[in-house]
Formats: structure tokens, C-alpha cells, sequence
């Protein structure tokens, strides 16, 4: 079928129904939700079978639902109404949530039901739950629905308040008021439902040391304490805050500014003046995971296997936090193990570059430079180690730089699910560097390489394995992909044979080094690097700061809107065909 996703931004969810239903052979294009008048153009240029809308802040215009079937995602159980389903589910400790695929109709998701699924909370960010459960029902539900479309023999199913399974109700958008923390009163729990509640968007506002801030990404601590409301430590990015029974870490801020447009940072460089005379708790690499706290790298060892974890907020890379981590590193290079494990973070695997400290920088040039060179060490680091197997266990998504920190390792396991987006070009067409000339030519040749950098497009996992890209598909599940990483790493240290693996890989990597030395590839790349961040094309930081920004689109990109490119024709579709013509929208 011919498929139209209309959206508010091509986020995690658009991504990942793109791809699937790109793979299931439906002609799919995407229009970014800008105005009424362009879905309406969106819809007659590109005539769709069904329109998906997977994320959207304000209503279907009438003129498109009543003439073409448009599927709205809520991610909410069914009889769940109003644009705040999530932040409630999680303010009020839901046991179970959902999404719920309906049909567009003048009252908000009031249309009769195509499909749904439910899940068990977690306690844990609405960012992470959306991420996670939230996308997988949603994709499950909405491949359902599209099928049942295609069938031509289902009738949806109307919300009726009478139905014993039916739990939602209308609520209304939830304000500021509703999550306000009171640090003299909420305890822990309370203080970080709270937090997680508004996690992503839109924060929680609060107040700290007289600076008016929005507040995420929250972490529970369980043995500092203080005086409620008190700042009383600082580790890395993030600051303590005492509350009455026991203190939270607060990893990002975005201050308040009537004058300024701000943007999320480090909360420890938000207060760098307030936390001055603060004791630093740091936190030592190999510390024990047994009780609650802020660690955003970390290092445990089993069964001859070393696993490091970075879990990074966004799975952004500052020129710190890879400093941090290559340290990190070479600490667990030098352990008495066989394999090294690089685990990524709970969300994310990476996402290269932070473009939120480079925007804030005094020169976004020059930190661009000392970003980029800091990603390259690491990586350099994770090729040239021979003492090692390396695997990167990716159960979260990544994108640029972080595709290629993953492939700097022998082998890459991939959760089902997962999304990659290996190119560089969305970003102002910058080139990339982190050994991709090196790296990717050895996976997929010379003529797979234009598939993937060229390629502007979500990749699903499965399409990694299939092209070269990545070596092993693991389950989807996330608890037993790290079974299965954990199986597969240990399996490699302990299997017989190991030394002679170990023999292949430094024979391998001196021939590679004779052939062409590692630091002429670094070179090239960064030649072109340079002329991205300091040359006369000003695009990536045009795109950087509207990225960073959040800067409201003005048109839907053509590698997207494939019904905008010139000489494109709609592919006639069986269910258009049966129709006998094409769905059409007043203009």
C-alpha cells in the first residue's frame, strides 16, 4: 500500500514504523506536520492508501480524515484520551500502559479502535518507556492495523466506556503544577516519579540556587544525604540534590531565559558557580553496582570478560565524557581478560558528537575539532587493540559516529529493533570520520558503501546483519540480549579457539597498517572535517543550532518527502488499484 506518515518530527517512533514498513515492500514517504495546507498538498501529491500519524501535537485537519483513512498513534489503553497519556502513566505509577492505533475523528482519540497492545510499566523515564515499550507496541499494533487494512475485512472497533476491558478516560494536559516538587516534603520516590514524569519533554521547572531551570534525567542516590533542597555533591555531569529521606542526581538542566532561547546541558555546568565549593564524590570505575546512584561509565568483570558500560544522556559523546571513557578503556585493556565488551547505554548505544556542548561553546568550531579528535582516539584505541576480543553490544539505538565506534570492534551484536542510522549528511552533510573510510569498506566492500553513507534513511537491525554491516541479530527482548551478549562474549573467551583468533587479528591488523596506515585515514577524514567546521559552507552549523534548537520546520526534507521529488509518480498500489482510482483531497 501506498503509506503516509504524517509527523511532528521523524523521531525514534517515525523511524522505526518507517523502516518496518519500508521492509514489508509499502510504498512509504513522510510529510512533516507543518500546516494544514501542506498535509492537505502531502495527501494529493502522494494519494496514500491509509496516512499513519505515529506523533503529532495537534489535530488532523477535517479535510483530510473524512476523505482518507488516517491512523492516529496514542500511546495510551484504550478509552485513554488527551495529549499527556504517558506523563500520567508514570506520575501515577500505572502497573500496565499501552498504545492504541484509532481512526482520526473530530473529537480527539475518540475514533473507533484498529488495533492496541498493553505492557508493563517500568519504573523508570517517560523517555525510556517511549523508547522502549512504548515503540514496540506501537510498531506491533500498527503493522496490525495496516494489515487489517490491506484485508479489507475488519471493522474497527468503537471505544465504548461500557466495555469491562476498556480503563482509560479523558485527562487533560498535564501542567507544571501537577509535577511541582516539593523538596521540604516529597520524599526520593516521589521526587523522581516526578522528574521522570516530564524526562524528554517537557522537564520539570524548578528552582535552584535562585536559577530557574527545567530538570531531567534523575538518578536515585542512596547513601548521601543533606539538608532537603541542598545541593550537596557533584560527580561528573551531575549534581546532588538532597531530599527528606535521602538525595537524587540531576544529570541535565535547561535554564529558563525570557531573553535567550536555551537548551539542555550538563547540570554541573548550568550551576559550575553554585557547586564551586561542593565536595566532588567520585566513584571508582570498578565500583560495585549494588546500591543506587549516578555512574554514567562503568566496568565488571565475569568469566574471563571484561563489560564496559557508557550510558550517556542521549548517547552523546562531549569531548569529556570520550576522554572519560577512553580511559576507561584502556584500564580494561589492561585487565587479565580475553574479550572486552562495549555495552553502550540503556537507551542508547551512541549517537557521536554532543551538538548541544558544541553549541554552547564560546568557538562551536574549535569544540567541533576537540570532539571529533576525541571520538577518533577512541576509536583508534578499539582498533588497534590485539591483547583483546572486542564486541559492541548494541541494545539501544545509534546514529554517525556511534554506528563506527561499534564497528571499531571485532564483532558488533545488534538487538532486534534497534534502529541505525550510519550516515552523517542530516547534519549539515558532514563528512564523519572515526575510521568509517577504514572500517566500513571491510564489511561491506567498495560498493556497499554508498548504500550506507548515501543511504539518508533509518536502518532496522535485521537490514544491518543482512548487508554486512553488523554480525549477529540477538532478541529483541532486552533482558535476554544481554543474555545473549553475555553467552556470546563468554563463549569467545573460553572456546578453544581463542588464540588462534587473537593470532588472526594482529596478522590482519599489521597487514592493514603496512597497506595503509590507520593515521592516513584519520588524516583524510579529518581534512574534510575541517572544512565542515571552518570552511565557507556554513551548513552544519546552520543545521547544529536548528537541531540543537529545536527550531520549528519549515518544509519536509526530499530524502523524506518522496512525493516531492521532481518527476516522482505514485507507484499504483493494489488497494488503489481495487478502488478503481486514487483517493482524492480538495485543494
Amino acid at each position: 500500500m501506498r503509506i503516509l506518515l504524517l509527523t511532528h518530527s521523524f523521531n525514534s517512533l517515525s523511524q522505526r514504523l518507517y523502516a518496518e514498513l519500508t521492509a514489508r515492500d509499502h510504498h512509504v514517504s513522510v510529510e512533516l506536520d507543518i500546516s494544514d495546507a501542506v498535509t492537505e498538498d502531502a495527501v494529493r501529491l502522494f494519494r496514500p492508501d491509509v496516512i499513519v500519524a505515529p506523533f503529532l501535537k495537534r489535530a488532523v485537519p477535517e479535510s483530510v480524515w473524512r476523505r482518507c483513512l488516517c491512523l492516529i498513534v496514542h500511546p495510551g489503553i484504550r478509552g485513554d484520551r488527551g495529549p499527556s497519556a504517558l506523563d500520567w502513566a508514570v506520575l501515577r505509577q500505572e502497573r500496565r500502559w499501552g498504545v492504541t492505533v484509532l481512526q482520526a475523528e473530530a473529537e480527539m482519540d475518540a475514533g473507533p479502535v484498529w488495533a492496541w497492545r498493553e505492557f508493563p510499566m517500568r519504573n523508570t523515564r517517560k523517555s525510556s518507556l517511549y523508547r522502549f515499550e512504548v515503540t514496540e507496541a506501537a510498531t506491533a499494533a500498527v503493522l496490525e492495523a495496516i494489515g487489517r487494512k490491506s484485508a479489507g475485512d475488519w471493522s474497527p472497533r468503537p471505544v465504548d466506556d461500557h466495555d469491562t476491558e476498556v480503563r482509560g478516560s479523558w485527562q487533560d494536559a498535564m501542567r507544571q503544577a501537577d509535577r511541582r516538587i516539593d523538596w521540604a516534603s516529597d520524599d526520593t520516590a516521589t521526587v523522581l516519579r516526578k522528574i521522570y514524569s516530564g524526562d524528554g519533554n517537557p522537564g520539570v521547572v524548578d528552582e535552584i540556587c535562585g536559577e530557574a531551570v527545567r530538570v531531567f534525567d534523575a538518578h536515585a542516590e542512596e547513601h548521601l544525604r543533606g539538608s532537603p533542597g541542598a545541593l550537596i555533591a557533584h560527580r561528573n555531569d551531575a549534581v546532588c540534590r538532597a531530599t527528606v529521606d535521602g538525595a537524587i542526581w540531576l544529570g541535565r538542566l535547561r535554564p529558563i531565559d525570557a531573553d535567550a532561547s536555551t537548551f539542555k546541558l550538563p547540570a554541573s555546568r548550568v550551576l559550575a558557580a553554585q557547586i564551586a565549593t561542593l565536595p566532588e564524590n567520585r566513584l571508582p570505575l570498578a565500583a560495585a553496582a549494588s546500591f543506587s546512584t549516578y555512574r554514567d561509565i562503568a566496568y565488571v568483570e565475569r568469566d574471563r570478560v571484561g563489560y564496559l558500560t557508557f550510558d550517556f544522556y542521549n548517547g552523546a559523546m562531549s569531548t569529556a565524557r570520550c576522554r572519560r571513557l577512553l580511559e576507561a578503556y584502556r584500564y580494561a585493556v589492561s585487565r587479565p581478560t580475553r574479550v572486552i565488551v562495549l555495552m553502550g547505554g540503556a537507551d542508547f548505544f551512541c549517537n557521536g558528537l554532543d551538538l548541544n556542548l558544541i553549541e554552547a561553546a564560546q568557538s562551536p568550531a574549535d569544540e567541533s575539532w576537540a570532539n571529533i579528535n576525541a571520538m577518533d582516539d577512541l576509536a583508534e584505541a578499539i582498533i588497534n587493540t590485539t591483547s583483546h576480543a572486542t564486541i559492541a553490544a548494541l541494545a539501544g539505538n545509534a546514529g554517525a559516529g556511534g554506528v563506527f565506534l561499534a564497528l571499531a570492534a571485532d564483532r558488533v551484536l545488534v538487538r532486534d529493533g534497534v534502529v541505525l542510522n550510519p550516515h552523517y549528511k542530516n547534519m549539515g552533510n558532514l563528512y564523519g570520520s572515526e575510521y568509517w573510510t577504514y572500517l566500513l569498506p571491510k564489511r561491506v566492500g567498495r560498493d556497499g558503501i554508498e548504500a550506507v553513507m548515501g543511504n539518508r534513511l533509518p536502518l532496522l537491525a535485521s537490514n544491518a546483519v543482512g548487508m554486512g554491516l553488523a554480525d549477529y541479530l540477538g532478541p529483541g527482548e532486552r533482558h535476554a540480549f544481554h543474555a545473549e551478549a553475555t553467552t556470546l562474549a563468554s563463549d569467545l573467551a573460553n572456546g578453544a579457539g581463542f588464540t588462534r583468533l587473537l593470532r588472526i587479528k594482529r596478522r590482519s591488523r599489521r597487514e592493514d597498517e603496512h597497506r595503509k596506515p590507520l593515521r592516513a585515514y584519520r588524516e583524510q577524514e579529518l581534512a574534510r572535517m575541517r572544512l565542515n567546521f571552518y570552511g565557507f559552507d556554513p551548513s552544519y552549523h546552520v543545521a547544529r543550532f536548528r537541531f540543537v534548537h529545536r527550531t520549528p520546520h519549515a518544509w519536509t526534507p526530499l530524502f523524506l518527502a518522496a512525493h516531492r521529488r521532481l518527476g516522482w509518480q505514485p507507484p499504483v498500489s493494489p488497494a488503489t488499484r481495487e478502488a478503481g482510482g486514487a483517493v482524492r483531497i480538495a485543494s
